[in-house]
């Protein structure tokens, strides 16, 4: 399906014309303090520096969990009357209202990473997002090889109901469910915080030490995983698979602490992101889905061409 503006982006570009901040793509990510994000925001600063008819400003909350803060910051780019937003919602629901305020002042928005509900179908033009679902299934394919189809796996996730995790937790779960007798624990919810991660992790060590398979289902999420199988003396002990790749993950997979890491296109995220809202007030048609990838990365990939251009 493809979305073709009419008089929404005129109107757009009318808005922006009469403000100090013309020509401003707004880039409003889930949180500044991840790695993730930061990868996000070097991508959408490489589509600002290949064209001079539009700058980019990069905010989000200080957590994921700071939903209003996040709705603030949308409510705060429509009143400067920005170009376009390219935006990761934090909460499905939540950052509706500031998206649909945003489509009646003619300001186009392009989500990334998670998905908005049902309620804001309409007042976006285009999502650009890990195809979630298909990347919780790759890694539960995975867990299978590794594990085997008998015994427990612990799911360690982040934030309830983010459209991300509905997607990559939900279909990981379902899959493990259709092609194993895998018994799943949890999912255990993080909140984005890699102490919560550590400290639930190590809880779940110590109650279940019957467990063949682990996932981290995000970035501080998988680190805190990460730092408790090795803190508790596990790792190597079950198959502990990731999601997402920093530093810390990467040394993780080096060490044997994490069999592999499902990385995001991140970079691909920004930089996509910020082409596509230039695409249509340039007045081109966009694709309404636009899948940016993972790739799966173990100690047999991870200083391959494919991999460093994921890693971050």
């Amino acid at each position: 399906m493809k979305f073709v503006k009419l008089g929404l982006l005129t109107s757009a570009m009318a808005l922006a014309a009469g403000t100090v901040s013309a020509g401003e793509i707004a880039v409003i990510v889930k949180t500044t303090s991840s790695n993730f994000w930061q990868n996000v925001n070097k991508g959408a600063s490489a589509a600002i520096e290949g064209q001079s008819e539009h700058t980019m400003s990069f905010d989000g909350p200080a957590t994921e969990s700071a939903i209003s803060d996040q709705v603030n910051l949308v409510e705060n780019a429509i009143n400067r009357g920005v170009s376009g937003i390219v935006l990761a919602p934090s909460d499905p629901e939540a950052l509706a209202p500031a998206v649909k305020r945003a489509y009646e002042s003619g300001i186009p928005v392009v989500i990334i990473d998670s998905a908005l509900g049902e309620s804001a179908e309409g007042t976006y033009q285009a999502f650009l997002s890990t195809d979630n679902c298909a990347a919780g299934e790759q890694v539960a394919q995975r867990m299978i090889e590794e594990a085997g189809t008998e015994g427990k796996v612990a799911i360690m996730s982040y934030v309830a109901g983010v459209g991300s995790e509905i997607g990559r937790v939900g279909c990981f779960t379902d899959y493990v469910e259709a092609n194993s007798n895998l018994e799943i624990v949890g999912p255990y919810y993080s909140q984005s915080q890699m102490a919560n991660a550590l400290n639930q992790t190590t809880d779940v060590l110590s109650a279940n030490p019957e467990l063949v398979g682990i996932f981290g289902a995000n970035e501080p999420t998988a680190v805190g995983m990460g730092r408790a199988l090795v803190q508790s003396g596990k790792a190597g002990q079950l198959v502990a698979l990731g999601f997402d790749g920093n530093a810390d993950l990467q040394e993780f997979v080096r060490d044997g602490v994490l069999e592999a890491i499902a990385v995001q296109g991140s970079f691909a995220m920004g930089e996509m992101g910020v082409n596509t809202v230039i695409d249509l007030l340039e007045g081109e048609s966009v694709d309404d889905f636009i899948n940016t990838g993972v790739v799966m990365v173990d100690d047999g990939n991870i200083d391959s061409d494919k991999a460093q251009n994921v890693l971050y």
